[in-house]
């Protein structure tokens, strides 16, 4: 008898996060103070999925183990935040929502992070999370 297993992600929930305040603040202050706008704003997934956007512009291990813990930061300040907001683990994260954009970047950086520093299991089980929970999200920063 063979078993199925449940879709965790096919769920009624959609979650939209409320407005990141680190948000104002970037546009605000500019490159000039991202980083005193980071350490006033940590529980951002948006400043943290920035930090790791940057490092992986940039070539070099240092660069993409700095991404792989600035995404993972981000990543996990994003799920404290969705679970505040009523997520269950499960649902979509719409990307059109601006406020959830940084969590899924968050977790888009961490896949390409992971990747890169050879956590291949990490890398495709973010990627088909950032699919599951937005195929827009993964669309537009696959493309990046």
């Amino acid at each position: 008898m063979s078993e199925t297993h449940p879709n965790l992600m096919a769920s009624d929930v959609v979650v939209r996060l409320p407005e990141d305040p680190a948000l104002a603040a970037i546009v605000e202050r500019g490159n000039a103070g991202f980083l005193d706008v980071v350490a006033a704003h940590p529980e951002s997934s948006l400043c943290w999925a920035l930090l790791a956007e940057t490092c992986l512009a940039e070539d070099g291990l240092g660069n993409d183990l700095a991404a792989y813990a600035y995404a993972r930061t981000g990543y996990h300040r994003g799920l404290d935040n969705l679970r505040r907001n009523g997520w269950k683990g499960s649902g979509q994260i719409p990307w059109e929502h601006e406020p959830n954009r940084g969590f899924l970047r968050a977790l888009w950086a961490l896949s390409v992070a992971a990747g890169r520093i050879g956590e291949e299991a990490e890398r495709d089980r973010c990627a088909q999370f950032l699919r599951d929970s937005s195929e827009e999200a993964y669309q537009a920063l696959s493309q990046r």
